[in-house]
């Protein structure tokens, strides 16, 4: 039952990104760029704690 469930929930995300994404292209431009920007947010927040650590967690 619960995989059926979470097969469920995984199509009807896909078919609304896709919705969006025809309706709005630009919109999803914009979701895209905020999802890279918060990547590359995270990414620099775990180099510069992986550089704090190496430089003796000072």
């Amino acid at each position: 039952m619960a995989v059926n469930a979470k097969k469920v929930a995984v199509y009807v995300l896909v078919v609304f990104v896709v919705y969006v994404i025809i309706t709005k292209p630009a919109k999803a431009a914009d979701y895209v760029q905020i999802g890279f920007e918060g990547i590359s947010d995270a990414a620099k927040a775990i180099g510069d704690f992986m550089t704090w650590l190496a430089d003796g967690a000072h």
